[in-house]
């Protein structure tokens, strides 16, 4: 799938089609600075592959915007996992003032799955993925779906934040390591001194010679860039420019940070 936003995407004042479904919101909680998941009731029959996205719709907001009440969500949840997860960055709109304040149990309508940014069903190919900040949405859906189902897919997940403190699912992206034999997670930090932490790992922004270094050995991969539309624009430049052919690198912008 190529250049859809799937994140906090804003799709007009859109009517709840009948074919949704209500779901209750059954916890809430902060998986980095700025950045909280929500947890709905999964509904009975409700299906969806490793990657793929919903449109959430609020029903009786308390305000409203020109936006509407309609966003699209990644499920970061992965689909062995009995709710239905997803997460956003909280800005001053009036669709994130309701996601943060609105009481458990209230009820929103969601519709799909939609999108084809999953895995293939095949482990021929490794796959590289390239995610910044809240684009680690679908990638946290596979690769916890990897570990369940003790996939064979050759993985490898560069994920870039500001810093550590800003950066969702850290902790258990590093330790799907000890469950995947085959995934390679290279974190970087951007902006440590904005940090009150330590971090030893990689720093800098995504660029050609860091993923040369950690891409020793593994031929013809299959790459995956999620994140906001510059980030997504400049990476499938540098790859195209490195020489991956367009067939072989797919995309999705996350909007609405």
């Amino acid at each position: 799938m190529n250049d859809v936003a799937s994140e906090d995407q804003g799709s007009g004042l859109t009517p709840i089609k009948a074919s949704g479904y209500r779901v209750k919101l059954i916890a809430r909680g902060e998986v980095a600075q700025r950045t909280v998941a929500l947890y709905f009731a999964r509904p009975a029959g409700f299906s969806f592959k490793a990657g793929q996205f919903i449109d959430l719709t609020l029903l009786d907001p308390l305000e409203t915007d020109s936006e509407g009440n309609t966003r699209a969500f990644t499920l970061a949840g992965a689909p062995s996992e009995e709710h239905l997860m997803v997460v956003t960055r909280l800005r001053d709109t009036a669709f994130k003032r309701e996601l943060k304040e609105m009481p458990l149990e209230t009820v929103v309508n969601i519709e799909g799955p939609f999108g084809n940014l999953t895995l293939p069903d095949a482990a021929v190919r490794p796959m590289v993925f390239l995610a910044g900040g809240i684009g680690i949405t679908p990638f946290r859906s596979m690769l916890v779906q990897a570990a369940m189902e003790h996939l064979p897919h050759r993985l490898v997940l560069f994920y870039s934040n500001r810093h550590p403190e800003d950066a969702p699912f850290l902790h258990e992206l590093q330790d799907l390591q000890r469950k995947i034999s085959s995934y390679t997670l290279v974190a970087t930090m951007t902006q440590m001194e904005e940090s009150d932490g330590s971090w030893t790992g990689e720093t800098g922004y995504l660029e050609h010679a860091m993923l040369t270094r950690h891409l020793q050995g593994i031929e013809s991969p299959l790459y995956y860039i999620v994140g906001p539309p510059a980030m997504v624009k400049d990476l499938r430049a540098m790859l195209k420019n490195a020489g991956v052919r367009q067939a072989d690198i797919r995309t999705e912008e996350f909007v609405g940070y």
